[in-house]
């Protein structure tokens, strides 16, 4: 079983572990010991074993709001995946003929007739001008 030493609240702990566990323990102990800053921070030095219970208790509070949140998007996803199951199950919806205006016939012709004075006027203004 490995030895591993942590750093919490300025102090050395020597603590065993299972094989493979190192890099767990280590994140947890890095956990604790930012709870045991803030409280060192907050409150200066304590005895090591009111630091780690305070810095226990902090984690502890802050797991359990996460625990709360948790099981509020584990209700959420239930919910989600009922309401997506009872769309999925009807029927698809008939579907609706939508007609789209087309644009006229002479509609072009007038358009072309239009180009057609512009640019007989642009031609009267470039005579004009030279």
């Amino acid at each position: 079983m490995p030895q591993v030493e942590i750093f919490i609240g300025g102090r050395t702990f020597e603590v065993a572990c299972q094989e493979g566990e190192e890099h767990f323990l280590h994140s947890a102990a890095a956990m604790l010991d930012a709870e045991a800053a803030t409280l060192a921070e907050q409150i200066g030095r304590l005895p090591e074993a009111r630091m780690l219970l305070m810095a226990g208790l902090l984690l502890a509070d802050k797991t359990a709001g996460l625990e709360d949140k948790l099981r509020e998007a584990q209700v959420e996803a239930v919910e989600l995946r009922a309401q997506l199951d009872r769309l999925a199950a009807q029927p698809a919806p008939e579907p609706q003929r939508i007609e789209v205006p087309v644009v006229p016939r002479d509609l072009g012709d007038t358009l072309a007739e239009l180009a057609a004075r512009a640019e007989a006027l642009a031609d009267q203004v470039d005579a004009k001008l030279a």
